[in-house]
C-alpha cells in the first residue's frame, strides 16, 4: 500500500468514527425532542412548532460557525435536523401555493425542512382556507418580489382572515427556460406565472421576441403545460424541471441577478420576541387631510423603522384605503407598544397581522 493510500484510509477511519458520533448525537437530540413532546402533551399552552426558538438556535449556530462549512449549509443541515425532531413530536401538515415544483414549495421546504406533509393548493385563498379550517397547521404564500413588488392577493386576504404571520422566508429566485427539446428557434410559446414573465422580460425580448407569452397560475403549471407540447417552453425552477421531465435550455434568465422573493408563514399562533423581529400591521384612517401623516408620525417620533408600506382599496367604501405596514421590532417591544397605543388613542383602525422573527438571510 502506498503512503497516500495509507493516509487516505486513516482519514476515512476518522470520518467513519465521526459519523458514528454524529449518529449517536442526533439520536440523543431526537430522544430529548420526544421528552419535550411529553411535556407539551400535558400543557394546552405550549405549541409543537416554536419559530422563535428555532430561529434563535439557527442564529447562534451561524454566529458560532468557524467553517469551512458555509453558513448557508449549516442553516440547511440544522433545519433538516429540527424538522426530523419536530416530526417525532407531532406530524405537521403544511399548505402551500402549488402545484408541486413552485418556488413557494421550495420556500416551504427551506423553512420547515423535508420531514413534513406538504399539501399543494391551487390558490392563495385555498391556502388560507386550509389553515383556517385546521386541515393544515401552517401555510406558506408569496408576498413580494424584489423586482416586481407586492403580491396584492396575499395582502387582501389578511383583511378578512383571522390568521397571523408566524414567520418569513426570503428565497433567491433563479429562473430557467425549460423545454422538451433543445432548439431555441423552435419555441413558439412560453408558459409561466405573470410575475416570472415580468422578471425575465429583457431576456425573453432578446432571445424569444416572436414567442407568445402565456401567463398561467404558477411556474410549475407552466412546466406542466410545456411538457405536453414540442414547441413550447416554461420559465420555472430546477424542481419543476425534474418533476415534469424537462431539460434546462437556458439557466438563470432572470433580469436581476439578486432577484429575491419573500414568503410568509401563516398560522393561528402568536410568536414571542426574539430580539430581531418584524411586525406587520394593517392600518386605516378616515379619508381626510393629513391622515397618512397621522398614521406614520408615531413611528417616526419613537425611532421605529418602516421597512414597507402598501395601500390597498378598503372595499368597504369607494376611495377608502387601508395601509399594510412592516416595521422593525416586535409588538411587545416597549417602543412599538407605545406607537400602537398612540395610534389607538388617535382613533385609527389597527390590526396586528403578526410579529415574527426576521428571515435568516438566503
Amino acid at each position: 500500500m502506498s503512503a497516500a493510500s495509507a493516509r487516505l484510509n486513516a482519514i476515512r477511519s476518522q470520518i467513519d468514527e465521526l459519523d458514528r458520533e454524529l449518529l449517536a448525537g442526533l439520536n440523543r437530540r431526537a430522544r430529548l425532542a420526544q421528552t419535550i413532546a411529553d411535556i407539551k402533551d400535558d400543557s394546552d399552552s405550549l405549541g409543537y412548532y416554536c419559530p422563535d426558538r428555532e430561529v434563535q438556535v439557527l442564529r447562534k449556530l451561524i454566529a458560532a460557525n468557524p467553517g469551512p462549512l458555509p453558513d448557508g449549509d449549516v442553516e440547511r443541515l440544522f433545519r433538516e435536523i429540527m424538522s426530523a425532531c419536530r416530526a417525532l413530536q407531532q406530524p405537521m401538515r403544511l399548505a402551500f401555493l402549488g402545484p408541486q415544483g413552485t418556488f413557494t414549495e421550495a420556500a416551504a421546504l427551506r423553512h420547515f425542512g423535508h420531514t413534513v406533509e406538504n399539501v399543494p393548493l391551487e390558490s392563495i385563498d385555498a391556502v388560507f382556507r386550509e389553515v383556517e379550517s385546521g386541515a393544515c397547521q401552517y401555510g406558506v404564500v408569496p408576498v413580494e418580489n424584489s423586482t416586481e413588488g407586492v403580491v396584492t392577493h396575499t395582502l387582501d386576504m389578511f383583511m378578512r382572515s383571522r390568521l397571523a404571520i408566524c414567520g418569513e422566508v426570503e428565497l433567491r429566485i433563479h429562473h430557467h427556460l425549460l423545454t422538451k427539446g433543445g432548439d431555441l428557434a423552435a419555441i413558439a410559446r412560453v408558459y409561466t406565472h405573470q410575475q416570472s414573465l415580468a422578471q425575465c422580460r429583457k431576456w425573453l425580448d432578446r432571445n424569444l421576441p416572436a414567442a407568445r407569452r402565456i401567463a398561467v397560475s404558477s411556474n410549475a403549471e407552466g412546466a406542466r403545460c410545456a411538457a405536453q407540447e414540442d414547441d413550447a417552453a416554461a420559465v420555472a425552477g430546477e424542481a419543476a424541471a425534474a418533476i415534469y421531465g424537462l431539460a434546462i435550455l437556458a439557466a438563470n434568465i432572470e433580469d436581476e441577478p439578486d432577484n429575491t422573493t419573500r414568503f410568509l408563514v401563516i398560522g393561528e399562533q402568536s410568536v414571542p420576541p426574539t430580539g430581531n423581529d418584524k411586525t406587520s400591521l394593517l392600518l386605516s384612517a378616515r379619508n381626510r387631510s393629513g391622515a397618512l401623516y397621522g398614521l406614520l408620525a408615531p413611528f417616526a417620533r419613537l425611532g421605529i423603522n418602516l421597512t414597507r408600506i402598501e395601500s390597498r382599496p378598503a372595499r368597504s367604501a369607494r376611495w377608502e384605503y387601508v395601509f399594510f405596514v412592516d416595521i422593525e421590532g416586535h409588538a411587545q417591544d416597549p417602543q412599538v407598544a407605545k406607537a400602537l397605543e398612540a395610534l389607538d388613542q388617535e382613533g385609527f383602525l389597527i390590526k396586528v397581522i403578526g410579529s415574527y422573527p426576521r428571515a435568516v438571510a438566503p
